[in-house]
């Protein structure tokens, strides 16, 4: 056992074509994966996880492995995602978060007031707090025998900062906003703070062997270009900028970064200038028009309305035929415009993989 949770000797990766796209290269068709591919859109997904506290789930380097195997054994995904989830960054902060069946994520202490931030640990062993997730990078580069790249991922500071006030979901984030317009200060505090320890989270990744990572802002969309420019943008540049230069500094291979800002189309011109190598799209971007906005110097990635998915196959086809063509098959990566929901039909997510290779192929030609 211990030499396969040992992060080194990885087989040889048979598929680049996922990191070929996301630096810019030619590749022979375009690459696709799926936001929450690993889900319960799956009968399989659902099996394993029945009865099973989420958290506990997210801790098994094996349940992760698993969960993250399965979507592959349907679909020729061209990369895999680590299954785990964004708010193991606030419980390695040290807040209590439970995944409530039915109503989803839940802080039963969220953060009042800028004096909570003293609750939160100044300095967060990563490895300690997080080192399940490294394990079940280790293992599953292990056992995916080089099939399809892995990619590491991380919730962004302002989305992380949202969920630790408002304790839930919500459909304003209006206490976590008005932290932003009543303590400013404190705010960039804990932006910080978040940001740093997301450093160490994905440096610790990219050594346990993800070969890609994403960073969600997931509640971009809640804020004006104002408010994204000073609470989003620097810490989400300073994260890239401080991942690559530690990655440089340690002699290690940089791997590309995706940055997907849900609903932040307002700040497309700036996200593509972010050290970021793609920039991933929500549904309500025109590709064409994304392509004129980052003006080249990205790749691009998504963007389907993942309710496509409940369309007739043949029209699944035909809209993936219609975002190809306005992408371009160069410097983009397909998926969906956000993750896949759990009354989804397989059968249609294999029909999207299986338009959106042969039409890319026929582009190529």
């Amino acid at each position: 056992m211990d030499n396969i949770i040992c992060p080194k000797d990885f087989p040889e990766l048979k598929n680049d074509t996922f990191l070929r796209a996301a630096r810019g290269e030619e590749t022979q068709q375009v690459p696709v994966w799926c936001m929450r591919q690993a889900g319960r859109y799956l009968p399989e997904f659902r099996e394993l996880r029945a009865g099973k506290d989420f958290f506990d789930t997210c801790r098994s380097p094996e349940a992760c492995c698993e969960l993250t195997l399965q979507p592959l054994r349907r679909f020729p995904f061209d990369a895999a995602i680590i299954f785990c989830d964004i708010l193991v960054v606030p419980q390695a902060l040290g807040m209590d978060v439970q995944m409530v069946p039915g109503k989803g994520p839940s802080f039963p202490e969220p953060l009042k007031g800028p004096e909570d931030l003293q609750r939160l640990r100044t300095k967060v062993d990563v490895p300690a707090e997080l080192g399940y997730v490294f394990s079940a990078i280790t293992l599953t580069r292990h056992k995916l025998e080089g099939k399809v790249p892995l990619i590491g991922f991380t919730g962004a500071p302002w989305t992380l900062m949202a969920y630790m006030i408002e304790g839930g979901g919500s459909t304003t984030y209006s206490k976590a906003k008005r932290w932003l317009y009543t303590h400013p200060e404190a705010s960039h505090q804990l932006l910080g703070q978040l940001t740093s320890v997301i450093v160490d989270y994905l440096l610790g990744q990219v050594a346990a062997g993800a070969q890609a990572l994403q960073v969600f802002e997931s509640h971009a969309g809640v804020l004006g270009p104002v408010e994204f420019k000073e609470f989003c943008l620097p810490y989400l540049r300073d994260i890239a900028r401080r991942v690559k230069e530690q990655l440089k500094e340690s002699g290690q291979d940089s791997v590309p970064m995706i940055v997907f800002a849900k609903d932040g189309h307002y700040a497309l011109e700036d996200l593509a200038q972010s050290h970021y190598e793609v920039v991933g799209l929500d549904w309500t971007i025109d590709p064409r028009s994304a392509r004129v906005r980052t003006g080249g110097k990205v790749a691009l990635q998504g963007n389907m309305d993942p309710c496509a998915l409940y369309a007739p196959k043949e029209t699944i086809a035909e809209i993936v035929k219609k975002m190809l063509d306005g992408f371009g098959p160069r410097g983009y990566i397909a998926n969906l415009g956000h993750g896949l929901y759990p009354d989804m039909d397989p059968e249609h997510v294999g029909a999207f993989v299986e338009a959106v290779h042969s039409h890319s192929r026929q582009l190529l030609k």
